[in-house]
């Protein structure tokens, strides 16, 4: 149970005084339901107040605030024009303008021949300095309470600074003093403040550096966050790992046959992966295994001889993919081989419905399926396993840790899993996505594999592009046309792409195809499978092939706008073509003028293939919170710490919770008990329900 210092904190923003149903609404749009919400919301800049120029020497677009003697009001002689003051000090004049400005409230605020301290952005109009709607009035005496250095927050429609301001001091006003969960010595040396003094620093800065990332006051919180994150993993690891599991051992007779039956041998890498899966999946501790490789590295084969391990051993596997292309695409691919060893396979998505599915769910209860490939249907409650040994879950990084612990748990009992990405993570993110997790990597491609050419080009040049795209189709490849999708304005995009796909079918005729993302999952499969059979010659696309799709013939990918997509989802649809006898050509279509990253990006597409590579170059053009998108992405969202400027604490972060599980697992210790308040803190529940599970 959360401890109870923490229950001010985790109240509604509607415990605070002035925050009613309207204000509430609008703080849940900045992700601020909670008052602890109030207290992650980090300042974007700062408003310096500081500067108390003379009126003749305020320069302009100066903020600046000013002491002097109100002169003279003039009301407007009509509605439409503004409401002015005539303020003035030894130096000078200055003008406050007011649009709709009320007379009786400005009579009110600024009393004939009384000074005032007014504070604003000033402007210079008709040669008079002026100021449009101060920010602050103030008697001389309430000076005190004007703030210097201002914090400026995120806002959305309807709500102002000033409101919010208020809003987030009154959530100060509930952070308690917190037992302390840093080591003292670590403390003193990073000369770092308590977490109470540095969480009021952020938000009532004395200095422009306070909001400066590497400030200590931002350090500090940082630091909390990032250990909070490496602490749960390591609690969840090691509590996984003590569970006990069970040995799948096999004689491998049913992989022989499946190695006899592939048309090519494995790689050294692959073999080496798949020694370090068979010896965690023979020791009595559960497996929990991340396999990371580039783009067509051979990890699909990995998985499946790993499956095969875990059926000749007694037990059931799963393999789920995130979305039903990819996992029709697994299920055509294994079908084959698991004909040729004797295993029985079937497949289940959200299209599986009535009778067909429950045959499917059925046979599974009764052990009469093998191994079953899906989607996240995988998740639903009525899917029961037999006796489900080994799970296998593709594309890691579209799921998040809970789904990933719902479907460890399917079996009421440990099960071993692997997962695998195809998007090289740089270790950084790795640390704060997978600690939970042993690594594989597979570095080598297949031999045999293709190389791809690619070449950057102006949107100007597309009629060059389609010319090159009827030789290569006379010559029998195919191609992939990408348009870019984003959420934020899918309308545009989806007409974009409509628009490309009636532009080439002038071209093509009825050689080219159109998936995306709003057909239904019958459709897209029919769409796929003619390209795949080769009735259809050109597939437009959104990025719903991004992921996994396998067709050989495909030679040629051309991405649209190839500037508004991020290296790592450049080099995964890079990576769908020349995978069969042909080489490859990807074109990158750009739109300029091109910003300075836009260049680096398609120069460092131009520059190499290897993934990894290009997921360190991504991290750093777009940053932690960028590189796999955020809103489909697993990895975790952080609020103060920031990878770009906080990297190095995550390392000491790692170290430090090792240690402490080392010597606390149980967090029973004085700092062990403070700990527990700081993954409280940071809704690190799952890691706390592990230890008092034991």
């Amino acid at each position: 149970m959360r401890p109870q210092i923490l229950f001010p904190l985790f109240a509604s923003v509607r415990s605070l005084p002035g925050v009613g149903p309207k204000l509430e609404r609008l703080l849940a749009r900045l992700s601020c339901e909670r008052v602890v919400d109030l207290l992650w919301l980090k300042p974007s800049g700062l408003i310096d107040r500081r500067a108390r120029p003379a009126i003749a020497v305020a320069a302009e677009g100066q903020i600046a605030t000013i002491e002097a003697k109100v002169e003279i009001h003039y009301p407007p002689r009509s509605p439409r024009r503004p409401y002015k003051v005539l303020l003035s000090d030894a130096s000078g004049r200055l003008l406050l303008v007011f649009f709709r400005g009320e007379e009786a409230y400005l009579k009110g605020v600024l009393p004939l021949g009384e000074t005032r301290i007014v504070s604003g952005r000033i402007e210079i109009f008709n040669d008079q300095r002026q100021m449009t709607h101060p920010d602050y009035i103030l008697k001389p005496e309430d000076f005190a309470g004007l703030p210097l250095l201002e914090p400026v927050y995120p806002l959305t429609e309807g709500l102002t600074p000033k409101v919010l301001a208020r809003i987030v001091h009154a959530a100060l006003d509930h952070a308690p003093e917190l037992p302390e969960w840093q080591d003292r010595p670590w403390l003193e040396k990073q000369h770092w403040p308590t977490w109470r003094e540095a969480v009021r620093a952020l938000h009532a800065p004395q200095s422009p550096a306070a909001i400066d990332p590497e400030a200590p006051e931002r350090m500090r919180l940082a630091y909390d966050e990032l250990l909070s994150n490496q602490l749960a993993l390591l609690l969840i690891r090691t509590r996984m790992k003590r569970q006990r599991g069970r040995a799948l051992v096999s004689e491998g007779i049913l992989r022989k046959k499946a190695l006899a039956a592939l048309p090519f041998a494995l790689t050294v890498g692959q073999r080496q992966a798949l020694s370090e899966i068979d010896a965690d999946m023979q020791a009595p501790a559960r497996m929990m295994r991340l396999l990371q490789g580039d783009v067509g590295s051979g990890k699909t084969v990995i998985a499946f001889l790993a499956l095969l391990a875990a059926v000749e051993a007694g037990a059931q596997g799963a393999m789920m993919a995130p979305t039903e292309i990819l996992t029709r695409q697994h299920a055509g691919a294994l079908e084959p081989l698991c004909r040729s060893v004797g295993l029985r396979m079937a497949v289940l998505t959200g299209r599986e419905k009535g009778k067909p599915r429950e045959a499917v769910l059925s046979a599974l209860a009764r052990g009469e399926i093998d191994i079953l490939i899906g989607t996240h249907a995988l998740f639903s409650e009525d899917v029961t396993f037999k006796d489900l040994g080994l799970a296998v879950i593709d594309e890691q990084h579209r799921f998040g840790v809970h789904q990933r612990l719902a479907l460890q748990a399917k079996n009421g009992i440990p099960v071993d899993v692997l997962v695998m990405t195809a998007t090289p993570i740089p270790r950084t993110l790795a640390l704060t996505a997978y600690g939970d997790m042993d690594v594989s990597r597979l570095i080598e491609k297949p031999a045999g594999r293709m190389p791809v050419a690619t070449r950057v080009l102006a949107q100007s040049r597309i009629d060059e592009v389609i010319a090159g795209l009827e030789r290569e189709i006379a010559h029998g490849g195919r191609a992939y046309w990408v348009c870019p999708l984003v959420e934020e304005s899918e309308a545009v995009d989806w007409a974009a792409a409509e628009a490309r796909y009636r532009e080439l079918h002038d071209h093509f005729g009825a050689h080219v195809g159109l998936v995306h993302g709003r057909m239904k999952g019958a459709e897209k499969d029919e769409v796929m499978a003619r390209f795949k059979d080769g009735a259809l010659k050109v597939l437009v696309s959104t990025t719903v092939i991004e992921v996994g799709v396998d067709v050989p013939e495909a030679t040629v990918m051309i991405i649209d706008e190839a500037e508004r997509f991020g290296l790592a989802q450049l080099h995964q649809l890079r990576g769908r073509v020349g995978r069969g006898t042909r080489p490859g050509t990807c074109i990158l279509l750009y739109r300029p003028p091109l910003s300075d990253t836009g260049r680096r990006r398609l120069q460092v597409m131009r520059e190499t293939d290897d993934g990894f590579k290009i997921a360190e170059e991504d991290l750093r053009l777009r940053g932690s919170g960028e590189l796999l998108g955020t809103r489909q992405s697993g990895l975790p969202e952080f609020r103060l710490a920031d990878l770009d400027f906080h990297g190095e604490l995550l390392l000491a972060a790692r170290d430090d919770a090792a240690m402490i599980v080392a010597r606390d697992e149980g967090l029973l210790t004085p700092r062990g008990e403070a700990l527990r308040t700081l993954l409280y803190l940071f809704g690190r529940d799952e890691a706390v329900r592990y230890l008092r599970s034991g």
